[in-house]
């Protein structure tokens, strides 16, 4: 999350920058290393996950603690869509600041929303290193 943030805050200057001619463009590649980050977390989740409940749970116990494992990751994903939904309504309502999230992107600050998860992110990281 911080590093889509940071890309969505750089893209925001080089979009904003209405003093050149010809803003400078921006490749689509700046997004591989965030796609990099996440395709690692994701992939030693699902590993890791998978081969302490084959190496841990009970022999009858295997496939539904997958199942549970992976009906996190959705819960998971749902969680996020919610909480998109509620930043959208939540930054809409009152003020003539730009929304967070807009229909035209280049009006809005995304990366707020980025900057947002990436702390709620940290939250649950301390959370679950304390307990």
């Amino acid at each position: 999350m911080a590093s889509a943030a940071s890309l969505e805050m750089k893209r925001l200057a080089i979009v904003g920058d209405d003093d050149a001619a010809a803003p400078a463009a921006m490749s689509i590649l700046w997004q591989t290393p965030g796609y990099f980050l996440h395709g690692v977390a994701e992939v030693f989740t699902c590993v890791g996950m998978s081969e302490f409940f084959y190496d841990r749970a009970l022999d009858g116990m295997k496939s539904l603690c997958s199942a549970l494992g992976q009906l996190a990751i959705a819960g998971g994903a749902y969680l996020h869509a919610f909480i998109l939904g509620v930043v959208s309504v939540a930054t809409t309502s009152g003020g003539a600041a730009p929304r967070w999230i807009p229909d035209n992107l280049n009006e809005g600050h995304l990366d707020y929303f980025f900057w947002m998860m990436a702390t709620l992110s940290l939250i649950n990281l301390a959370v679950f290193v304390t307990i």
